[in-house]
Order: C-alpha cells, then structure tokens, then sequence
C-alpha cells in the first residue's frame, strides 16, 4: 500500500522518505494518522532510523515481535544492514521519525562507524519502551530537530547531530524491550528473510561493488542469529542448506557476468568478494567442472 501514496502521505503515515526539500543523508518529521494503515515488509533500508511509535503496532525481526500500543510507546533505533517488517493494528497512530546515513553523522570529530553503537550494532538492544517523562524529552529532541530543519540557521545540521546524540545517550539509560517472545513460525519467518537478503545482493552493477555477505556466518550476523539457527532454518524450510543457497546464487551471477559483461576474470572475481582471482577459478571449476574462461568461450 505504501507504494500509492504521495510524497506528503508517506510522511504522514510515519513512512520515511528524502525528498528535494531536504539534504539527501537527513530527513526528519512528526506523523500522525488516522484511517491509513500499512504494512511494510521485511527488507533491509539504505538508511539509519530512530523512530517514536505511538498505537497499536508489531515490529518484526527475524525470530522476535516487538508489541507496541497506545499506553506503551516505542523508540525503535533501526540499523540499515538488519531487515524487519512493522505493521499497524489499529488506523489511528503517532508519532517521530528521523533518517539519516552513516555519511550525514560522521563529522571530523568522529570516526567510529554507527554500527558500532550499543543501539545500531547487529544483535545489540534497539528497541525501548520510554516511561511519561523519557517520552517527553525524546518529543522535545525531536521538536527541536524539526525546528531546525525550518531555520536558516547556517550550521543547523550541527544542532541536528547534537540532538541526535542526545536521543541516542537517553535511550542508553534506558532497559531495552527485545525480551519479546520467539514467533512459532521463526524457521519460516528467517529462512525467508534470508532468501531475501540473498537476492538483495544480486545483482552486481559495477565490478567497484564487491558482495559483502558471502558465508552463512554473515547473513547470520546480519539477522543477530546465530549460524546454527540460521542454518537449521534455511535447511528445515527450503531443503538446502544455507550454503548451498549462497553457492548456487553466486554462481548464477557469475555465469551472468561472464555472458552478458566485458568485465576481466580477475574483476568478476573481486566483485564476488574474491581475494585472488585464482580462488574464484578454483570454486567456478569445482561448481561446473569447466574454467570461467571456457564458459566465457
């Protein structure tokens, strides 16, 4: 549903968006909705996110639901690399949100990366449910930052890192609420987010773009499962196993490059995360007992 609604809509309905009235790594507003439901699904965003929930709402991860209602808001903090669905119960809901890149909040001063942070790190605590008066300075954060935003203030994305900063030190006072329940349909549920994020990968445009999760271990980080489980998941569901799955996707973008690229052996190698060329012959001969050179032929 999301998909039909303008620019103004998503806004309103709590949906990030960056448009041309704002710097393309920072967008940040206020929502409040009635009669809009939606339903958005698993996938992995391009951004960081901090967002305010307030209404009867379930946020997704791979093996665990977060509930929300009315008389327990959420402050969710949202890392790019780690999919969720969230879905609205109810068709009257408010609340914050901002996004931003990694890019927009590092500074000269800063040089650790986001990930990094107790709140965004994969498999780290990023749901908090505020009491009345935590939810009352995380509202006057997010005013500010909106003001902001409307100002001419020269170095007002200054001010706007600073009040990020401040959202993220109050919420690590704070107890997270990831305790949530395991769903009953986990296996189903990660072994689908998984062929997801797969798929995600492909297909490789540029032979600068190298794939970044290559082994089961990575999307296991990537869902803050461990490999086990995701392996036990993927196998139960799909009847293959987690590698064969990264395998059999690998290999059906490298013949793709081969066949419909000019792109040199050594950069299809290295752009299927490949150190040295010669290890990417070796698991294409091991795979379809020719050479990447005689398929190419």
């Amino acid at each position: 549903m999301s998909g039909s609604l303008s620019v103004a809509e998503r806004i309103k309905a709590g949906i990030p968006v960056f448009n041309n009235n704002t710097p393309p790594d920072f967008n940040v507003a206020y929502y409040e909705v009635k009669s809009v439901p939606i339903s958005l699904p698993y996938h992995r965003r391009d951004y960081f996110k901090i967002w305010i929930i307030i209404g009867n709402s379930r946020l997704h991860f791979a093996d665990k639901t977060i509930d929300i209602d009315r008389q327990r808001p959420a402050i969710v903090f949202s890392n790019p690399l780690v999919p969720y669905s969230f879905e609205t119960e109810d068709d009257e809901r408010c609340g914050y949100w901002c996004v931003f890149t990694e890019e927009f909040f590092k500074t000269k001063d800063r040089n650790e990366s986001l990930q990094e942070s107790p709140l965004f790190r994969i498999g780290g605590d990023n749901v908090f449910y505020p009491d009345k008066d935590q939810l009352a300075t995380f509202r006057h954060l997010y005013d500010k930052m909106i003001a902001e935003m409307n100002a001419d203030y020269v170095h007002k994305y200054d001010m706007i890192r600073s009040y990020i900063n401040l959202i993220i030190h109050e919420a690590m006072k704070m107890q997270p609420a990831m305790s949530a329940a395991r769903h009953k349909n986990a296996n189903q549920r990660i072994a689908s987010i998984f062929i997801e994020l797969l798929e995600r990968q492909f297909p490789i445009e540029s032979p600068k773009r190298t794939l970044v999760l290559r082994r089961a271990g990575d999307y296991a980080a990537a869902l803050s499962i461990h490999v086990n489980h995701l392996n036990f998941a993927v196998k139960e569901i799909t009847g293959k196993s987690t590698s064969t799955h990264i395998t059999e996707r690998m290999l059906n973008e490298a013949k793709a490059l081969l066949k419909h690229s000019d792109w040199s052996i050594a950069d299809i190698a290295y752009s299927l995360g490949f150190e040295y060329p010669n290890h990417f012959n070796n698991f294409f001969k091991k795979n379809t007992n020719t050479t990447p050179l005689l398929f190419r032929k």
